[in-house]
């Protein structure tokens, strides 16, 4: 995210910084705590533009293994990953999680949170009007919906994906949410004006993928605040 950048120094974007500022605003009017001195992220110059097909493969990877997570049935697991033909979409870790018959409880819940990424990537792509603050968990059953209803062809076909400055407005957003959820808990202090640590973590996770930070793979992407 550029965090070496110094918001008043030659070298950042007016356009990075009015983003700052306007969610700044934003977090003020919801009585998030901010840090000013919180850099700013990358320009629409700077940041990696996906493809719609690229966007649309990956939301549906990750609302297939979210539904793993939540305890589908391994025969309708199988059906699945040939039916939508997403073997070769899946990342490492993703693939290890649907071959694995009897994943941990660990591993079913840390991938049954990737529903909140995957409404992420949904609202780049569409099918999701708003993001809103993240305070609360997404419609799971519209999620699964959005893929039940569709080939993986209609799916890319249905998908508009979003700009890419309407993208950086929500991973700066999200950015700021995020340090103020960990400065809460590295005070000791409740998470503010409701925010889920949760939800705040795994949207940031899809916004930092879909903007390239640090050209990182998904199963690598940062969350640094």
């Amino acid at each position: 995210m550029n965090e070496g950048l110094a918001a008043d120094n030659g070298g950042v974007s007016a356009e990075a910084i009015d983003r700052r500022l306007r969610s700044e605003g934003i977090l003020r009017a919801e009585g998030v705590p901010v840090l000013a001195t919180l850099p700013v992220i990358e320009s629409a110059a700077e940041a990696l533009k996906r493809s719609k097909e690229e966007v649309a493969l990956r939301t549906l990877c990750v609302l297939f293994v979210a539904a793993k997570g939540e305890g589908l049935g391994e025969e309708l697991v199988e059906q699945l990953l040939e039916s939508y033909e997403l073997r070769p979409h899946l990342t490492p870790q993703e693939l290890a999680f649907v071959l694995d018959h009897s994943p941990s409880q660990h591993d079913r819940i840390q991938f049954t949170w990737r529903h909140e990424a995957a409404w992420t990537l949904l609202w780049a792509l569409g099918f999701v009007a708003q993001l809103g603050k993240p305070a609360q968990i997404c419609d799971v059953e519209f999620a699964a919906g959005t893929m039940a209803e569709r080939t993986t062809s209609q799916f890319i076909e249905d998908s508009e994906l979003r700009p890419i400055a309407d993208i950086l407005d929500q991973a700066d957003l999200i950015y700021r949410y995020h340090w103020a959820v960990r400065n809460a808990r590295i005070r000791g202090q409740e998470v503010p004006a409701g925010l889920d640590p949760g939800v705040t973590q795994e949207r940031h996770y899809a916004l930092n993928w879909l903007i390239g930070y640090n050209e990182q793979a998904w199963d690598h992407v940062t969350t640094d605040t």
